[in-house]
């Protein structure tokens, strides 16, 4: 099942079932509980990201081909840290270049995204997939400037500017995806393929994440974790390819489809 939010007509927020046609139909029940499909059409107003997250932990260096290119070594544990979640953005909505506390260095990151479906705690890598609801795409937005020489040591302030985590189109549940180590991610920016690679090359697998995230930690319904990003990042190229206003960047993932989000100054 392929799970969206959205707007209605009376700006009421609602999730509904996407088929393979572009329709879309109403979803009965709690998402984060029974629920199914009504095969009633739904009245789309407006496409938001497909969850609100509670908490966006997100994993740094967990591609072997990333590490690479970044003159880094492979992590004996997961690299943690944390996106606010006014950092969302919707499908089509842009992404903003800070004005305010201004970075000329804003790189894309598509990643794959695990939202959690129920709660969980010190769970085993072997029953961790139970826990998930589904996946989408993510751009991890980065302000590298602030990320890397003005953020004190800590990556969260070039990492949380708002619109800096772009989500969607769709969750799609595991049914559908029975192995999330085994997808085409690429990002695509002006039509110009820039990262292309398979999630296979993560470093630490999803059930391996979320083994680790929960350990004596309470991962809530709605978590959504971002897993990481391949190599060809804009800081790595020669030279380096900053986003600039005027540009369109795709996220693609294979089996959940294409999140795509102009670029633009703040206001």
């Amino acid at each position: 099942m392929k799970i969206v939010r959205f707007l209605d007509p009376l700006d009421l927020i609602r999730f509904g079932v996407l088929h393979d046609d572009g329709s879309i139909t109403l979803l009965e029940g709690e998402v984060f509980g029974e629920h199914r499909d009504s095969k009633t059409k739904a009245d789309v107003k407006k496409l938001l990201a497909p969850i609100a997250p509670v908490s966006i932990p997100c994993i740094g260096l967990n591609y072997r081909h990333h590490a690479a290119e970044s003159n880094a070594p492979i992590p004996q544990h997961p690299v943690l840290f944390h996106k606010a979640v006014s950092a969302l953005q919707h499908p089509g909505d842009p992404i903003d270049l800070p004005t305010k506390l201004a970075s000329s260095q804003v790189d894309y990151e598509c990643e794959l995204a695990v939202v959690i479906g129920r709660t969980c705690k010190n769970v085993s890598k072997a029953d961790a997939l139970s826990y998930v609801l589904g996946y989408t795409c993510a751009n991890d937005v980065s302000a590298r400037d602030w990320q890397k020489d003005w953020g004190g040591s800590q990556w969260c302030r070039g990492k949380t500017f708002d619109t800096f985590c772009p989500l969607g189109p769709c969750i799609v549940t595991p049914d559908e995806i029975p192995n999330p180590n085994a997808l085409q991610i690429k990002t695509i920016v002006n039509g110009e393929v820039l990262q292309d690679w398979n999630t296979s090359d993560m470093i630490f697998d999803v059930p391996t994440l979320i083994e680790f995230l929960s350990g004596s930690t309470t991962l809530l319904p709605g978590t959504v974790i971002l897993t990481g990003t391949p190599h060809g990042v804009g800081m790595a190229r020669k030279p380096p390819r900053w986003l600039q206003p005027g540009d369109s960047v795709t996220i693609s993932i294979e089996g959940i489809g294409e999140l795509t989000n102009p670029v633009r100054l703040e206001e």
